[in-house]
């Protein structure tokens, strides 16, 4: 009788989580609704349709935003702003121009994947392909190249990056929520990533290449590939600046495992440096000097560069931390414990059901934020009660589900359609089949990955 009875309750706390997310979805995918306001809508009904009393859905809403954007606000900012000097100090053009020099004409769409690889690391995905159209339209123009061919790699690097490797906020969220190691995440991530991004990045872009034409709107080349007068930073000082958080934080993790009863200082002093927030901390400020003063920079411009990259992420971080709200309430009301009886039940692998719930999201929302942080409440729970999973593979095989099928509901959809000057089929044939071979193709990695570590 009592398992009746907790079956019941089960299913009852499934079916209005069920209703939650359809309402979530037409809020955001029909009515156009900002996502922030959404989630946070969603979170509250949810909680209040599950039995929690007024004051503790409130608590738990503030809760889980204040705690989602304890560190991750920070990484964003952080980020952004590192991401910032390497645009105004010419950082960006300087490492695309030295390998387009060194990889040749041939093989110059290799060239683009490692660019935005590199470039993607510190920023944002929309500031990545902000940093890099100048340089695509300017290789485009002066090697008189399929802007198809050259632009598949470079969004394989920047969306690789964005859905896998920390600091990126949607892999970081699922790190802090699965209680990951981030070195091991960084390291799997590039081992999974850089062949991910080949094959959907310079492989399928020289096949669709034949298949999809473009030429750029004229007032937008000439737009973005103005030349400033100032001279370019050096590319070792420049390649540095910008892999300085993640040598840090792999080095805080190498020194963890090396040494794991901390007898040494200096062990100590890497796992503090290689924590994100030290690490990006780190970074941001070296590169006001090795980007910014050293490149004849003063302190006003510095300050203006600094206020100025923090205004477009505001909205990103309160998207994040609702998203952290909605998952806290999932976890608070029982909805995350009853998924997780329920899928330890069936015995799903981990890392599918990861992929599986990320995905879903993704297609109905269209925002891989949203899909990575809400799939982390859902996932968390059922993680709790798999022992023995590997976590950091769960961490991957969620961010590969929130990189699938970019169609038009996602901006990022209609910022490259824009950029591109394609029409909206030619978008689903080039970029949203690109995501959805990124997405597939790593999780098939992730699974194979598994079978070793």
């Amino acid at each position: 009788m009592q398992s009746l009875l907790g079956l019941s309750h089960n299913a009852s706390l499934l079916s209005w989580a069920l209703i939650t997310i359809v309402l979530l979805i037409v809020l955001i995918a029909k009515f156009k609704w900002n996502p922030f306001i959404s989630l946070l809508l969603a979170a509250i009904f949810l909680g209040l349709m599950n039995g929690m009393p007024a004051h503790e859905v409130i608590t738990s809403v503030t809760k889980g935003l204040g705690g989602t954007l304890g560190s991750i606000a920070i990484v964003i900012g952080l980020g952004t702003m590192l991401g910032k000097m390497m645009a105004e100090s010419g950082g960006a053009e300087r490492i695309a121009t030295t390998l387009i020099d060194r990889f040749g004409e041939k093989r110059v769409h290799w060239a683009m994947l490692v660019v935005a690889f590199i470039v993607g690391i510190p920023v944002f995905f929309e500031v990545g392909i902000i940093l890099l159209i100048p340089i695509l339209f300017t290789v485009a123009r002066k090697m008189n190249i399929s802007l198809i061919k050259i632009g598949i790699p470079m969004l394989a690097g920047l969306s690789t990056v964005h859905g896998l490797l920390p600091p990126h906020p949607a892999p970081m969220i699922a790190i802090e929520s699965f209680q990951a190691d981030i070195g091991r995440t960084i390291l799997y991530a590039l081992i999974v990533g850089i062949p991910t991004a080949i094959i959907a990045g310079p492989v399928f872009g020289s096949w669709i290449s034949k298949r999809v034409h473009v030429t750029p709107k004229p007032e937008l080349v000439d737009q973005f590939t103005n030349k400033s007068e100032r001279a370019l930073p050096g590319i070792g000082i420049t390649l540095f600046t910008i892999l300085l958080p993640v040598i840090l934080m792999l080095s805080g993790s190498i020194a963890a495992i090396a040494d794991p009863g901390k007898t040494s200082g200096l062990t100590v002093f890497f796992e503090f440096t290689g924590d994100e927030v030290i690490a990006l901390l780190i970074a941001a400020v070296f590169a006001l000097f090795s980007l910014g003063y050293a490149r004849g920079f003063n302190k006003d411009d510095l300050a203006r560069f600094t206020s100025e990259s923090l205004a477009p992420t505001a909205s990103i971080i309160l998207i994040i931390g609702a998203g952290g709200a909605f998952k806290t309430v999932l976890i608070d009301s029982g909805v995350g414990k009853a998924i997780a009886e329920m899928a330890t039940g069936a015995n799903v692998n981990v890392i599918v059901f990861a992929f599986l719930v990320a995905a879903l999201i993704r297609v109905a929302t269209g925002s891989a934020t949203v899909a990575m942080t809400t799939a982390a409440g859902i996932v968390a729970p059922v993680l709790a009660l798999t022992p023995g999973a590997n976590v950091e593979l769960v961490v991957l095989a969620t961010g590969a589900g929130s990189l699938i099928l970019s169609h038009v509901n996602d901006a990022g959809f209609w910022m490259i359609k824009e950029f591109f000057n394609m029409t909206v089929p030619q978008t689903l044939k080039t970029w949203t089949v690109m995501e959805t071979i990124l997405s597939v193709v790593a999780f098939v990695l992730i699974l194979l990955l598994s079978v070793v570590v």
